[in-house]
């Protein structure tokens, strides 16, 4: 957009108002003024969903140490998993931490996403909880059981009940949301409860009995940094910034875990000595481990083709789709390609 009068124009003006506008063009040429703003608005600032759970709060930690600029990531703390899928269907988000199986399910609903990073593998992690009276498995049978209406709620339930070769009809699902998970087992109102960390070491601390997790089921469970493939060519710098970021504040908490702690226990309500417990069975890659994930044919892709098969056996998707335009590794340090 042309800010200043051609030579023509500019003769044709009177000369008052020659001068008033030669004012005004140099004016905004100093100052970017609103002619220059009205050409080209700035980019809006990746907003990026996810809830309270030790492998996302890489990126909390990254914001609190200074490596994220709000003006091009927005950090967005949502409750649930179920709240994550409603605003990216909405539109309120560009990106979103989730897990392997909410991916798929986002896309079988016609959300384009893109995994751009692995944020942690859960091995044990993930765990269904249980009161003190219940010792085995089998004696879930009968009992009612909080599941949150999620797609990693689901996996871990029927993974459980597999365990416990129970029938889903032999005991009964309670539908919660994760962050009451001490709450329901506190009122009474479940006899176990499927979660995860930081609420899984909550409810040992109040007495509960870890029956089952997810090492039982490896590489079952996998999140990921999720993208809206409409976004990634306008957002590639702030997508890069955020993946650094989460792999810098990785370093940190290896090399400065007291500090890391410190920072990272107010959003996972715990007591800085209660935090490495958060992340204990969190595989957490790095740079090059998720380079290697995430090439063709490693365990990344393992681990789509599996959680599928489930996902489709157990009623949760209508049909195995395409993964071939999945990954997409270049905001990687180092390196990486799209596919």
């Amino acid at each position: 957009m042309e800010t200043r009068a051609t030579p023509i124009e500019d003769h044709a003006l009177a000369g008052p108002e020659r001068a008033r506008r030669r004012a005004l063009v140099w004016l905004a040429a100093l100052s970017g003024g609103p002619w220059l703003g009205a050409c080209s608005e700035p980019l809006s600032p990746l907003r990026v969903g996810a809830i309270v759970f030790p492998g996302y709060e890489l990126m909390f930690l990254a914001r609190d140490l200074g490596l994220l600029d709000e003006h091009q990531v927005r950090l967005v703390e949502l409750v649930s998993s179920t709240d994550t899928l409603r605003a990216l269907a909405a539109g309120r988000l560009e990106a979103a931490a989730m897990t392997i199986d909410e991916v798929m399910t986002a896309r079988a609903d016609g959300i384009d996403l893109r995994v751009v990073l692995v944020f942690d593998v859960s091995a044990g992690a993930d765990a269904v909880l249980a009161h003190p009276a219940i010792r085995s498995l089998q004696e879930l049978a009968g009992k009612r059981i909080g599941v949150e209406d999620s797609a990693t709620g689901v996996v871990m339930f029927d993974a459980l009940l597999a365990a416990a070769q129970l029938r889903v009809d032999q005991v009964t699902k309670v539908a919660i949301t994760v962050d009451r998970s001490l709450d329901v087992y506190e009122d009474r109102e479940v006899d176990a409860v499927v979660t995860f960390e930081p609420w899984a070491g909550r409810l040992e601390s109040v007495g509960a009995v870890r029956l089952f997790d997810s090492k039982a089921v490896p590489e079952r469970i996998v999140d990921v940094l999720a993208v809206r493939a409409e976004f990634m060519a306008s957002h590639a710098a702030p997508l890069r910034q955020l993946v650094a970021a989460h792999l810098s504040a990785r370093r940190h908490l290896k090399d400065q875990p007291a500090d890391a702690h410190r920072r990272l226990a107010p959003r996972l309500q715990l007591r800085p000595s209660d935090v490495a417990q958060a992340f204990r069975g969190l595989d957490l890659p790095d740079a090059e481990q998720n380079r290697a994930m995430l090439r063709a044919g490693g365990r990344f892709d393992h681990a789509v083709q599996t959680i599928q098969k489930l996902m489709v056996e157990g009623g949760l998707l209508g049909t195995a789709a395409g993964v071939a335009d999945l990954v997409d590794a270049r905001f990687l340090p180092g390196g990486g390609t799209a596919r």
